[in-house]
């Protein structure tokens, strides 16, 4: 009789837990893109886990960081625009990882497609140029940055009758998007730039980011 009483106790208290999880995660969900609350230049960037390809944990410290950082956050390899923007960044990203600067790309697909959503012509575009491209399925780093937001049930409806592939990643899963963002941090775990902008047809341009990377390691 202990036994189960023990067991049932177990049980309420996990499920207590993963409610207050769920609670916490709707806390750092805005309703809509334009209704983030991102963190900006001049706050303390946070501490998140993302994966690699390989399902791995990768840990962001901005409390030990031993080069500066560029956080680049992008939809996911179904979005044309997100796809745009990665090979735009080529000519850029090996001259700023050449300044010291490690460059982070945050994608709300899941880790074994990573790279194989990308369109041919990305995977073509940045092919042998070491892009470190992490999965942020569950949107934990997206929540850590304020960029979290609810996808509307018609809007998910589209993607799929489109035929969309986007299972797998945030907005299948969570129903949930990261607007598009670029965060510069300095070694002191500083958010030195920011540029988050709701409307995901609007990129940061590659020679900005550039002169963006040239700030954070003079």
């Amino acid at each position: 009789m202990q036994k189960n009483t023990s067991r049932i106790v177990w049980s309420v208290t996990l499920l207590f837990s993963f409610v207050a999880q769920l609670s916490m995660a709707d806390e750092h969900v805005a309703a809509s893109a334009e209704e983030t609350q991102p963190l900006r230049s001049g706050q303390q960037a946070p501490a998140f886990v993302v994966r690699d390809v390989n399902g791995d944990e990768f840990a962001f410290e901005p409390d030990a960081l031993q080069r500066p950082a560029v956080i680049i956050t992008f939809r996911g390899g179904w979005c044309p625009y997100c796809n745009l923007h990665l090979s735009e960044l080529h000519a850029v990203v090996p001259e700023i990882a050449a300044l010291g600067v490690d460059v982070l790309f945050l994608s709300g697909d899941r880790p074994e497609t990573l790279y194989e959503s990308l369109s041919a012509e990305t995977q073509e575009t940045i092919d042998g140029l070491d892009y470190q491209i992490f999965s942020d399925a569950d949107a934990q780093a997206a929540m850590a940055f304020g960029l979290a937001f609810k996808v509307p049930e018609d809007a998910i409806n589209w993607f799929a009758n489109k035929g969309t592939d986007i299972a797998g990643s945030s907005i299948q899963t969570h129903g949930v998007l990261a607007v598009p963002a670029v965060y510069a941090i300095d070694r002191s775990g500083l958010i030195r730039f920011d540029f988050v902008e709701p409307d995901y047809k609007i990129r940061l341009p590659a020679e900005d980011l550039l002169n963006v990377a040239r700030g954070i390691v003079e």
